[in-house]
């Protein structure tokens, strides 16, 4: 079968390689899933460059969290799962349910766990979910990180987005629109953000209420405050420690920031303007499981499409990885096996 691998040492995206292996088999409590469709993630870009969380790798290691495919066998054991069913890959491997937890266990696609783009995978049963009835396998394969991560940043915890709130995303990234998307579904005025008067445009037509190029516009925290009527309910901040006194402007009384941001590592950090709106800010980390699945009935429900930008053949992997790290991007990258 086919399969990429980050080698050992590497340090930039030409140690990336694509080999050929046997068909792994699963063992008892594991299924073995041949995998239709990956997406790429900001952080699989960084872990070739050996930046990402732990260094430089220390092993190959077979990149991408974010996978989706059927299950072509099962190991002893398994009850929850038959061959036939389609699944995804969770990013964290044993996170079920609840808050985070320390025992959330390995993320898919950076050492010691291995990732998702390879033809077939073995993973423990517990490490699936069942794929949105209403996606294929390509748009499914969207979801893991990037629809996870906006699902726990809007309707988890102790804010959970409701109809009437407004919600504030910055940039058209995965982890944005799928936010958008999601806050609409839910009742909610959007407001997005991005440089590219074009992209404005294409965000407004997924159903963004208020638009605002940062570009033009560099007070652009106090122009959300100002078009949600006095403050933003509800932050998805992707862009880090170089967004987040914006993000503080905009956030309301009472309001929460859901930090997800690695993009900018410099910036304005103080928080003292949360302080006087009674307002905070909660870290995400992709999310559990059980998020995953209430994410997947969301998407059921309310139809709701990952905005996929392109896909490339497995072959062609490299390209994937050169298009999504371009100023051009506007969703998700996918890869198809």
């Amino acid at each position: 079968m086919r399969q990429w691998l980050v080698a050992k040492g590497s340090t930039s995206l030409d140690d990336l390689r694509m080999g050929d292996v046997p068909v792994p088999q699963p063992g008892a409590g594991e299924v073995l899933v041949r995998v239709h469709a990956c997406s790429l993630n900001y952080r699989d870009q960084i872990i070739p460059l050996g930046f990402y969380m732990g260094g430089v790798v220390q092993h190959d290691t077979v990149p991408l969290s974010d996978g989706a495919g059927e299950i072509v066998a099962v190991g002893e054991g398994v009850s929850s799962f038959k061959v036939g069913d389609r699944v995804a890959g969770l990013f964290f491997q044993n996170w079920n349910d609840g808050p985070p937890n320390p025992g959330v266990g390995p993320a898919l696609g950076a050492p010691p766990a291995q990732g998702m783009l390879q033809d077939y995978v073995v993973l423990p049963e517990h490490g699936v979910v069942r794929l949105a009835a209403t996606l294929d396998y390509t748009e499914a394969a969207c979801l893991p990180c990037a629809g996870v991560t906006a699902w726990n940043a809007l309707m988890e915890g102790p804010r959970p987005v409701k109809a009437g709130d407004s919600v504030l995303v910055l940039g058209t990234g995965g982890v944005s629109l799928l936010a958008l998307q999601i806050a609409k579904a839910a009742g909610a005025t959007v407001i997005a953000t991005s440089s590219s008067d074009e992209k404005l445009e294409r965000v407004k037509a997924l159903g963004a209420d208020h638009v605002i190029n940062y570009r033009t516009t560099p007070e652009w925290g106090a122009e959300a405050a100002r078009l949600a009527g006095g403050g933003v309910d509800k932050v998805v901040e992707v862009g880090g420690a170089g967004t987040l006194s914006q993000s503080i402007a905009a956030v309301g009384f009472a309001g929460e920031i859901a930090l997800i941001g690695v993009l900018t590592r410099e910036g304005d950090t103080n928080p003292h303007g949360l302080m006087f709106k009674g307002a905070s800010i909660r870290g995400i980390f992709v999310g559990s499981k059980g998020m995953a699945e209430r994410l997947n009935a969301f998407i059921d429900a309310h139809g709701i499409k990952p905005v996929v930008d392109r896909a490339f053949p497995i072959e062609q992997a490299m390209d994937a990885y050169s298009y999504q790290s371009s100023p051009g991007l506007f969703g998700k990258v996918a890869i198809t096996l």
